[in-house]
């Protein structure tokens, strides 16, 4: 009886999560009071895979993740106009519609996104060399296009994922190795900023706002590294933001309008940003 019971006490200490190496151990790690070790490791590992790649600068291309290729666009407004037939005069599947159609006007982003992302890497990857890596959210809509653009030419990007409520899944342009996925928001965008050379934003909703004032506060705060903020796309975003009001009211100086420019045309983006790294 008695070995028995040591026996049986033994399998306890061995099966205990007290018994597990702390770095094997997820529960323990998992825990609220070592959230700074956790926010350590999602500094440190980027900041050592990127080494190990030969990352040496990048490109940031926001944008939203609705915004899709014009073939899934019109698949979608194909859909949300058989919902609407089926049920006609329901204001939310017109609503749906209206929608649809307004995505499918926005689907040459993709295109300009995929394309942009192709001049970059095509300039900028050659003979080894891994300046200038486009680096995306790592979803869907102009970050796969982003993606899929220097995937075409076989060459590096980045994703920098995060985790959400929602099931989600990287896109699959993005290099292997190079996809990482995030915990924390605030880790995620000082990564996105960090070797940062440029900022390229298309059309998109809250989460790509909310980077851009992110890269905007430390820009207008000067707490990051001088770089071009270029919003691809001016009538979307003189109507989305009223950025002329904010200076008109005087809450922003007016000289903090220029932290912005704009570009309509891939090549336009590129040139504004060869003009600003220009040799002085």
């Amino acid at each position: 009886m008695a070995n028995s019971a040591h026996g049986d006490n033994l399998q306890a200490i061995l099966n205990s999560s007290s018994y597990r190496p702390a770095y094997q151990d997820e529960d323990f790690i998992g825990r609220d009071d070592l959230r700074p070790l956790r926010m350590q490791l999602e500094l440190l590992k980027p900041e050592i895979l990127f080494e190990e790649a030969g990352v040496k600068s990048t490109i940031v291309v926001f944008g939203g993740s609705q915004v899709v290729e014009r073939p899934e666009a019109e698949l979608r407004v194909q859909e949300a106009e058989e919902a609407l037939a089926r049920n006609p005069g329901d204001r939310a599947a017109l609503r749906s519609v209206e929608r649809a159609k307004r995505l499918l006007a926005k689907s040459c982003y993709y295109d300009a996104a995929r394309e942009f992302s192709r001049l970059v890497s095509t300039t900028c990857q050659v003979s080894g060399k891994c300046d200038y890596v486009i680096v995306t959210g790592g979803g869907p809509g102009i970050m796969e296009a982003a993606n899929r653009g220097a995937h075409d030419l076989g060459a590096k990007s980045i994703g920098l994922n995060i985790t959400l409520p929602h099931e989600q899944v990287p896109n699959a342009y993005i290099t292997p190795g190079l996809c990482m996925q995030f915990q924390y928001f605030a880790l995620r965008k000082f990564h996105f900023l960090l070797r940062a050379k440029a900022l390229v934003i298309f059309p998109g909703g809250f989460g790509t706002m909310d980077e851009l004032f992110d890269a905007l506060t430390l820009r207008q705060t000067l707490r990051m590294q001088e770089i071009p903020i270029i919003l691809y796309g001016r009538d979307y975003w003189e109507h989305a933001i009223h950025f002329q009001f904010l200076a008109d009211e005087g809450v922003i100086d007016d000289g903090h309008l220029e932290l912005i420019q704009f570009a309509e045309t891939p090549e336009d983006a590129w040139k504004i940003i060869e003009r600003f790294h220009a040799p002085k």
